[in-house]
């Protein structure tokens, strides 16, 4: 992008007031950034009023400085600016109500061009359960030939992330902070490998912007914007993926939900997004068979899942509800020191997972 090409647009943007309703109406209007500001005070008037008139006739004094920023910011080779008027701009974004106007990449362009994307979201904080389930879903769905997009959070969008890194699938990344930092911190090392290894970190917020709480919500219009459709894992009844769920059914998306147990505060949402006719899903071949996809499913997603050893009884005492020591010890018969060992040794295996409040749930496989 020319300097000037991109002076503009962030002109545009940083002028105090137009936020993307107005600025949509200026380019609808008057075309690219360049021509908006060629225009007269009276015919910008016209078109957003006299206040945002007389706002876009000065230039915001801080322009110079941040265009600067992004001109230094974009020397990598892998670092990209897209605007509306981008050939690069995801197509599926031009036909949400609400558009970015302008993206931030860090990664590979390719990634956003792949036609057939699923969003996985969930809990920041997922039973060990829904922490499988979300790698095992991105892997499975990732080698089925879609691009797995979620929000670098912690919990299940880290989950989902690894899991299509995991198959060597690429992976995209939405944030709501600027791409000149990382958060949440823990994350660093996950996003530079999203970013090397095919896939893409995507923001529409300006550079040294922070996690601001509001930023959030927001970002999640362009996670189910970008996708086909949305798959939430595990969600409170009130959480920011609800509101993916939301704005993807708005957008006339797909929206599937796992179920879990009656028990857990983290199924709650997918129950309500369930009973609100959200699919229910209990494998990958459930969420590719409603996706408007090729119909070729990888022959791993009909593999048998052979059961864990259970010489003891003790997994299916346990069943799959949360369950505490005290009920097992009352299932079982067993003492508490040989219950505690079998514990250990399944949990070492991965076959049991410790929750809040010294529960314990056992963790499905495949």
């Amino acid at each position: 992008m020319a300097r000037e090409e991109l002076a503009a647009w962030l002109r545009l943007l940083l002028t105090p007031g137009v936020g993307h309703e107005a600025a949509r109406k200026l380019l609808a209007a008057f075309g690219l950034p360049t021509a908006v500001f060629a225009q007269s005070t009276s015919a910008l008037q016209a078109v957003v009023g006299q206040r945002l008139a007389t706002a876009l006739q000065i230039t915001p004094l801080d322009l110079d400085t941040e265009i600067d920023k992004v001109a230094q910011w974009l020397a990598p080779a892998d670092h990209h600016v897209l605007t509306l008027g981008d050939a690069d701009f995801p197509p599926a974004l031009l036909q949400m109500a609400d558009p970015p106007l302008m993206l931030y990449v860090v990664g590979q362009l390719a990634a956003l061009a792949k036609p057939n994307k699923i969003a996985i979201v969930g809990s920041r904080n997922p039973t060990p359960q829904g922490q499988i389930n979300a790698r095992q879903f991105a892997s499975a769905l990732g080698e089925s030939g879609l691009c797995v997009v979620s929000g670098l959070a912690l919990g299940v969008d880290g989950a989902a992330h690894e899991g299509a890194l995991d198959v060597g699938a690429p992976t995209i990344a939405v944030v709501g902070t600027g791409l000149d930092r990382v958060y949440p911190k823990r994350h660093h090392d996950l996003a530079h490998r999203i970013a090397g290894q095919g896939g893409a970190i995507v923001s529409e917020y300006p550079l040294g912007t922070p996690p601001l709480p509001a930023n959030f919500p927001q970002r999640n219009r362009i996670i189910a914007g970008l996708c086909q459709g949305t798959l939430v894992v595990e969600a409170a009844v009130a959480s920011g993926s609800l509101i993916t769920a939301r704005l993807a059914t708005e957008m006339g998306r797909e929206v599937f939900a796992i179920p879990g147990s009656i028990h857990a505060p983290q199924a709650r949402g997918c129950h309500a997004l369930i009973r609100q006719g959200a699919k229910l899903v209990e494998s990958a071949q459930d969420v590719l068979e409603d996706l408007p996809i090729s119909p070729a499913i990888e022959a791993s997603l009909n593999k048998d899942v052979s059961e864990p050893t259970d010489p003891d009884g003790l997994l299916k005492a346990m069943g799959f509800d949360p369950v505490s020591l005290d009920a097992l010890q009352a299932r079982t018969g067993l003492d508490t020191a040989t219950l505690q060992a079998k514990l250990f040794e399944l949990e070492m295996q991965g076959d049991v997972g410790r929750l809040p409040g010294g529960l314990l749930q056992r963790i499905a496989q495949g």
